[in-house]
């Protein structure tokens, strides 16, 4: 199929790219001229795993990037849009949204073939059909089901595993109101065997994205909230007790031939120092927003937010109770990005603990093996952190070291702060490094 993509940022690029793979002949488009170029030239302009091999492979043969928006629409049977919905005020900012829709409705106009656009920016339930059906067809003066269809199909990618999880999706939710718009896309994901599918409406297909990712969130602030209460009461580790619930056999069932089958979700009742990156934050607070939109608070999920927002201080205040002053103490920060694989720092934990950081005086060495630069942007601290090159360089005169991120090579801590004298305290904010391998160890949801 011809495919174009209306956004080249996370989503749309690594959609572009696996379509593309998939032997769709695809259009990225974007507005920011600098991305297209780099694109055009298989430079990715993020960092996720597999990316750029594949981008390498298909650019120029299979995906093309433009500026020209009119060109994508024209020249494609479907357009996916999956510009921005950043979080604002108190709700989802939809001018992105918007604009785009009011521009396709125009270019429209001047199409007589129809034309499927498909919306897989995550947008509150109704989003679609209320906002932008009827931009689209007041732009174009055509009518929706009839000369052009509209649909709904979310993303569940997951930063660091998104082309593992484009190409061997666990399921395709796809939402439309008409059959001829359903037809264009099961043609779509045709080169995707073997995959449960899902046909609903628009709405619909909008709230199951919306729970999905506010399902795994509720339950990473459950176990955060658990953490602390195992570490105020002593004695008491939250890893052995999360251990023991994670032993329930409807988390891990026991197959007939006696082996025990762990799912990848129980990673999400693991205790930590919270969540952050581009979705969790920003779709449980648009679900708490909409729901208060249309007369329903959703207590539980304030809460989330709340535990979620603190959690960051409990590592900060474990450093607080190791010096009585933290002025002068050099403190290596391992992990920037709010989770391994990418290099994402948007709502990272180590944000705010940094900051509280350098407000408190101490001095910072600070490591991650590919958000670096992105630290260095966003943190802005004029020369008072020293990003380091390596690990090694990391851990040079500290007193104290900081885990944030669940990075593998993180595992060698252990052996490396043996041959330290004397050695640092470790800070173990992602629960990764077994206790008993570090003489100086504290952590997320353990006291002594």
């Amino acid at each position: 199929m011809k495919v174009s993509i209306i956004g080249a940022g996370y989503v749309g690029l690594v959609t572009g790219v696996c379509m593309a793979e998939k032997g769709h002949k695809v259009i990225c488009m974007d507005v920011d001229q600098q991305k297209v170029n780099k694109i055009s030239r298989a430079i990715p302009p993020i960092y996720e795993r597999g990316l750029e091999e594949l981008l390498k492979r298909n650019i120029n043969v299979n995906l093309f990037a433009t500026t020209d928006l009119y060109e994508a629409v024209m020249e494609s049977e479907i357009s996916l849009v999956t510009v921005g919905t950043p979080f604002k005020g108190n709700e989802i900012n939809l001018i992105y949204i918007k604009e785009v829709s009011h521009q396709i409705g125009k270019i429209l106009k001047n199409k007589p073939e129809y034309h499927l656009i498909v919306v897989k920016s995550t947008v509150v339930p109704g989003t679609t059909d209320e906002i932008v059906r009827p931009i689209i067809e007041e732009a174009s003066c055509k009518k929706a089901g009839i000369d052009f269809g509209v649909g709904m199909n979310p993303e569940f990618l997951r930063e660091g595993e998104a082309v593992e999880d484009f190409m061997f999706p666990d399921r395709i939710v796809l939402g439309a109101d008409d059959t001829k718009s359903y037809e264009i896309l099961e043609k779509l994901y045709k080169p995707f065997k073997g995959v449960d599918i899902i046909k609903t409406n628009n709405k619909t297909a909008e709230m199951i994205k919306y729970t999905s990712n506010t399902l795994l969130a509720t339950m990473i602030s459950f176990s955060n909230e658990i953490a602390n209460l195992c570490t105020a009461l002593g004695n008491v580790d939250v890893v052995e007790v999360m251990r023991g619930v994670h032993l329930d056999k409807r988390l891990s069932p026991i197959l007939s031939n006696g082996n025990r089958l762990v799912p990848d979700f129980t990673k999400y009742i693991e205790a930590g120092c919270g969540f952050g990156g581009s979705c969790f934050p920003k779709d449980v607070k648009a679900l708490i927003a909409h729901g208060k939109k249309v007369g329903n608070p959703m207590r539980l999920l304030e809460a989330v937010i709340e535990i979620n927002e603190r959690q960051p201080y409990q590592v900060f205040c474990i450093l607080k109770k190791e010096f009585k002053s933290l002025k002068g103490v050099r403190v290596a920060i391992l992990g920037l990005a709010f989770k391994p694989g990418t290099d994402d720092m948007r709502e990272s934990p180590a944000i705010p603990i940094i900051k509280e950081l350098l407000m408190e005086g101490a001095e910072i060495n600070a490591y991650d093996p590919v958000a670096m630069n992105e630290a260095a942007r966003i943190l802005n601290s004029n020369n008072k952190i020293r990003y380091c090159y390596d690990i090694h360089q990391a851990l040079e005169n500290v007193k104290a070291v900081v885990l944030l991120t669940r990075w593998e090579e993180f595992r060698k801590i252990p052996d490396l702060l043996s041959k330290l004298d004397p050695q640092p305290i470790l800070i173990d904010g992602r629960r990764m490094i077994e206790k008993k391998n570090v003489a100086e160890y504290r952590g997320i949801g353990i006291s002594e």
